[in-house]
């Protein structure tokens, strides 16, 4: 293997991780936005208020594109080992 494939290796490897990370970053950032934005109107400042809605969006987003995320790992894990 030379210097030019193991970047391409590393880059589509990052490209991969941002792609099926996104989702998920994404619902945590939006669901953090309201809730914080909720707390600033009612002056309510409890961490566990913070912390459930984020975690109910990261599982909500797990079981909706969990399906879609591991088939992207398992495409990438084939090119690795050179089978797909």
């Amino acid at each position: 293997m030379d210097a030019a494939h193991a970047m391409d290796l590393a880059r589509e490897a990052l490209k991969v991780t941002l792609v099926v990370g996104a989702p998920m970053l994404v619902a945590t950032l939006v669901i953090a936005l309201v809730v914080s934005l909720l707390q600033a109107a009612t002056q309510i400042q409890d961490q566990a208020l913070t912390f459930v809605p984020k975690l109910i969006a990261v599982a909500v987003t797990a079981a909706l594109a969990g399906h879609w995320m591991l088939t992207r790992l398992i495409d990438f894990a084939k090119v690795m080992f050179g089978t797909g």
